[in-house]
């Protein structure tokens, strides 16, 4: 163990800083265009769901209290005097021995507390009916505001809105609602060994792929992605871009230079700008150990290791919580899914670190099994191939075969 991985910052003390960094404003947007938005605001109720009383079944609308007693052998018997018509409401009240046909959905004459499920009545002639079986005051029924009660607190500012929450607000009748802005991120990849993506590399030269893997990682955290290209190791040249990009975006990625070495131009560029401040260069995690944050304004500029493993990991597990804070997204400290697994092999470790284990999952006979994908960070193929990570704590020395562990999936 190094001393460099007792004078990284834990990764507890990471996220406290994350209040340091103030969400971004919001706009108005229509309901059809909310899903994965953040509520800027609470959705309160200004009316009842469904409005009024409903049936749930095909059948016929009674007062209860008239189905009493009422068997195959003994059936009661009543007389049809309406059928309501969907979308409308019934012509008339249903009295006692009264009963109104109604469909799935239709609302509830006055008078009628209970809806008698078709297959259990049966009619004698246009206005007579046989009635097999009791009912319970409120069977087959919504209420007026079983759904949703006038006044009711129903999202709370900060969620993210799925499918079944747009629909909720169509049902009030809300056709736009206010939502956080996207933040805007801004990617820079450094390094004079990168080309792009067209260009065929020569020896020593590679592929800028951190662009790309970090834009969409930034998509799937609710954030716009502007990308700044490859920016050479040279003072001038990488402080420009970054003077720029941070007047453009909300905050800064900046893949490569982090680590420690003589090109290592990324700390002398942030100490440069102006109103800077390193919040922390290192968290004890493998991969992603070298990591920086610093404050540049009210804005996070992060210095991410340049192997790909690395940046992603490290996205993955620390700097997306603070895209979704800036989002306005308070849940954004919840886990993504995992799942429970056995390993396959046994895992070594070092005390005062946590390392985060690529791995894929397999299914063998209702049983799920993890197994690590060996390789150095540097490799996109480990990320294509895994599933998840799995996550080693910092107080333990390894895991061994045959363990169950939690599978973090990866987004």
């Amino acid at each position: 163990m190094t001393k460099e991985f007792f004078t990284a910052t834990p990764v507890k003390q990471v996220f406290d800083r994350i209040v340091e960094f103030v969400p971004v404003g919001t706009e108005k947007v229509p309901t059809a265009e909310t899903c994965g938005r953040i509520l800027a605001t609470d959705v309160v109720a200004q009316t009842h769901l469904p409005g009024f009383a409903r049936s749930t079944m095909d059948g016929y609308a009674v007062r209860a209290a008239a189905t009493f007693g009422a068997s195959e052998s003994s059936p009661a018997y009543l007389e049809i005097t309406d059928t309501v018509q969907m979308g409308m409401a019934a012509q008339a009240p249903v009295g006692n021995g009264q009963a109104a046909g109604i469909a799935t959905g239709g609302m509830l004459p006055e008078g009628a507390d209970a809806v008698v499920m078709l297959e259990h009545a049966a009619k004698l002639d246009e206005t007579a009916l046989e009635v097999y079986k009791s009912v319970a005051p409120g069977a087959n029924v919504v209420a007026a505001d079983e759904d949703v009660a006038a006044g009711q607190k129903m999202l709370a500012a900060g969620s993210r809105i799925r499918p079944q929450e747009m629909g909720l607000m169509a049902a009030l009748g809300m056709e736009t609602i206010r939502v956080f802005k996207k933040p805007v991120i801004g990617i820079i990849s450094t390094g004079d060994e990168l080309v792009e993506i067209g260009q065929t590399p020569v020896p020593g030269q590679i592929r800028d792929v951190n662009t790309y893997s970090l834009a969409g990682t930034v998509g799937q955290a609710g954030g716009i992605a502007r990308t700044y290209g490859i920016v050479a190791d040279r003072f001038d040249a990488l402080r420009s871009t970054c003077t720029r990009a941070l007047s453009e975006t909300d905050m800064l990625l900046i893949s490569g230079g982090s680590s420690v070495g003589t090109r290592d131009l990324t700390l002398e560029v942030i100490e440069s700008l102006p109103d800077s401040q390193i919040l922390f260069h290192g968290i004890p995690i493998r991969p992603g150990k070298p990591t920086i944050l610093a404050k540049i304004g009210q804005k996070a500029l992060w210095g991410l290791p340049g192997q790909i493993a690395s940046a992603m990991v490290v996205f993955d597990r620390i700097v997306a919580r603070f895209v979704g804070h800036i989002s306005g997204n308070a849940l954004s400290y919840r886990q993504h899914d995992r799942i429970t697994a056995e390993l396959t092999r046994n895992l070594s470790s070092v005390q005062g670190r946590t390392d985060y284990v690529r791995a894929r999952i397999v299914e063998d006979q209702g049983r799920f099994y993890a197994e690590p994908i060996p390789g150095p960070s540097g490799l996109i193929r480990t990320l294509v191939e895994a599933d998840g990570l799995i996550e080693i704590d910092m107080n333990t020395e390894g895991l061994e075969k045959g363990e169950t562990v939690f599978v973090t999936l990866l987004r």
